[in-house]
Parts: C-alpha cells; sequence; structure tokens
C-alpha cells in the first residue's frame, strides 16, 4: 500500500506587540474616544428629551384613543337607554288600553303595578342616560386637552429634532472618523486588555479608562503615586493600575523619556 501522505496545517502566529506599544495604544484609544465624548457632550441631553418627548407623545395618543373607545360605549349605552324608555313608553300605552277592557278590579290594579313599573323604569333610564351624558362630557374634555397637549408636544420635538439635526450634521464626519480610527486601534490590541479598558470606561464618569501620572498624582483621582511606582510607569513593562480608582497609568508617550 503507498503511504497516505497528510499535509500538516501551518499555524501563523502574529507576533504579539511589545508591552510598551500597548500602553502607547491604549492611551491614544482613550484621547480618540474622549474626543467622541466631546461630541456626544455638545449633543447634550437633545437625544433622550427626543425620546422623551416621543414616548409622552404615544402614550398621550394611547390615552386619547382609550377615551375615544370610552366614549363611543357611553353613546351605545345612551342609545340603548333611550330604546328602553321607547320600549317602557309603548307597554304603557298598551296597559293603559287594556285597562279599559278589563273585567275586573284586579286585573285594573295588576296593569296599574305594570304601568308603576314601567314609569319607573323611564325614569331609571333617564336618571343613567343624563349621568351617561355627564361622563361623556368629562371624557370629551379630557380628549380635547389631550389633544392639544399632543399638538404642543410635537411643536416641542419638531424643535429638538430640528437642533439635534443641526449639532448631529456638523459632528457626524468628524465621529465617524474618529469611530474608524478607534476600531483601528482596538484591533491591535488584545481583547482581554480591551475589555478591561471598556468596563474602566463604563464605570468611571468622565469616560477616562487611562490617564497620565500628572505632578506625581494619577490623572484620574489625582491621588498621590508613589516614586517607584511612577519608575515602574515610566519604564512601560508592564500595565499598571490606580490603586485607588482602578485606571490604567501611562507615562505621556508624547513626552520625551
Amino acid at each position: 500500500m503507498g503511504a497516505v501522505k497528510s499535509k500538516a496545517k501551518k499555524t501563523v502566529e502574529v507576533p504579539e506587540i511589545p508591552i510598551e506599544e500597548k500602553l502607547n495604544a491604549l492611551y491614544q484609544l482613550q484621547r480618540v474616544h474622549s474626543e467622541i465624548d466631546k461630541i456626544t457632550i455638545l449633543r447634550g441631553e437633545l437625544p433622550l428629551e427626543v425620546q422623551d418627548l416621543e414616548d409622552e407623545i404615544a402614550g398621550l395618543q394611547t390615552r386619547i384613543k382609550n377615551f375615544q373607545e370610552e366614549a363611543k360605549q357611553m353613546n351605545t349605552a345612551i342609545a340603548n337607554k333611550k330604546t328602553e324608555i321607547v320600549n317602557a313608553q309603548n307597554l304603557i300605552k298598551k296597559y293603559n288600553e287594556q285597562q279599559n277592557n278589563v273585567r275586573n278590579n284586579r286585573e285594573f290594579e295588576s296593569l296599574a303595578k305594570e304601568i308603576e313599573f314601567q314609569t319607573l323604569e323611564i325614569e331609571l333610564c333617564e336618571k343613567r342616560i343624563r349621568e351617561f351624558t355627564a361622563q361623556n362630557a368629562d371624557k370629551q374634555e379630557i380628549i380635547s386637552a389631550a389633544k392639544k397637549m399632543v399638538e404642543e408636544r410635537r411643536g416641542d420635538l419638531k424643535g429638538k429634532k430640528s437642533e439635534l439635526s443641526e449639532i448631529t450634521a456638523d459632528t457626524e464626519k468628524e465621529e465617524k472618523l474618529l469611530l474608524k480610527k478607534a476600531s483601528e486601534i482596538e484591533a491591535i490590541i488584545e481583547p482581554r486588555l480591551i475589555n478591561a479598558y471598556k468596563r474602566i470606561r463604563s464605570n468611571v464618569l468622565n469616560g477616562l479608562a487611562v490617564v497620565t501620572v500628572q505632578r506625581d498624582a494619577c490623572g484620574g483621582c489625582y491621588a498621590n503615586i508613589p516614586p517607584q511606582r511612577q519608575l515602574d510607569i515610566r519604564s512601560r513593562k508592564k500595565v499598571i493600575v490606580c490603586e485607588y480608582c482602578g485606571r490604567i497609568l501611562v507615562d505621556d508617550p508624547e513626552r520625551e523619556s
């Protein structure tokens, strides 16, 4: 038998970049993200305000729809009560005619009770109609006020959207370039370090996950950094974090050592 030759797959190992380059890349990534943060701050609360207004308008429209449905049901109830009144009036007319042909007092009294009952039914229906009409009027006022508020909120929303669009138009191109640059930098840093960077960034108020030592202190929380630790940071041989705030500490890559 002929020997079966198998081709072993060659594993191409991508050389890991030195720690110094990683730290420099993290520092540059932080600078890019800080520029993106400035754009976000420039937009301010506008995106949230737009969302809140859209949610409020949707809520008002749902409320209007619900009250309109209730008003419709109320109108149906009023119509039903009016029909009951007509039926009761017809019965009263019928019983009155029958009273003219009764043979004894017992039959007359029985018809009189039926007439009295139908009269009470008419009074009850009229009372219900007045109640339903008053409730319907209240609902119409609420619907009218809600519609007016929707128009006001739509005006506010239009203004906020216009303002946001102007800011976005001014910064959109710059933001796209910064996001592209951030992705390129992230591609050369190992995922574990990127995840740590993002985790720190999400846990601090100013978004600074990587800071330099400034006047012997952490550039994030301003805690004092001991001289020996500063030497370790300047040597750029390992990733060092602040013992107080957890930020990554780097020596300014743009400063001549």
